[in-house]
């Protein structure tokens, strides 16, 4: 199998999160992907694809990846039935952190039980 059909899912993951200045070329059996994720969430989900496909430490593939901006974690657009603590939970897999959520969007929230779907959300760093 060649390397990049082996990791065309992480191609097409980098397509769909809208990875900037991507660069993908094939060497000696190694695939050297490069670009720029908009968050360090984007460019997190992307090195988990990587290792679900080639394992925790792959030898046929060096993606260099950098961040847009990495003065948040990412940013989220409210869905309907979502909650700060189902969001929590997404991002940092513990619903408690809901008010670290909170705390960095009071500018566009009152109430950390009283979210509405097509807001859009700052994940910040903890």
């Amino acid at each position: 199998m060649a390397v990049k059909a082996k990791y065309q899912s992480v191609l097409d993951l980098g397509e769909k999160l809208n990875i900037q200045n991507g660069d993908v070329t094939e060497e000696n059996g190694v695939l050297k992907v490069k670009g720029t994720a908009n968050t360090p969430y984007e460019k997190n989900i992307i090195w988990d694809k990587i290792k679900e496909i080639g394992g925790e430490n792959p030898s046929d593939i060096k993606a260099n990846i950098t961040v847009a901006d990495e003065s948040i974690y990412a940013k989220h657009t409210v869905k309907s039935g979502e909650t700060l603590g189902k969001i929590a939970k997404q991002y940092y897999d513990n619903a408690s952190k809901y008010n670290a959520i909170f705390e960095a969007n009071t500018s566009i929230l009152k109430n950390p039980d009283l979210i509405h779907p097509g807001q859009e959300l700052v994940i910040p760093n903890i």
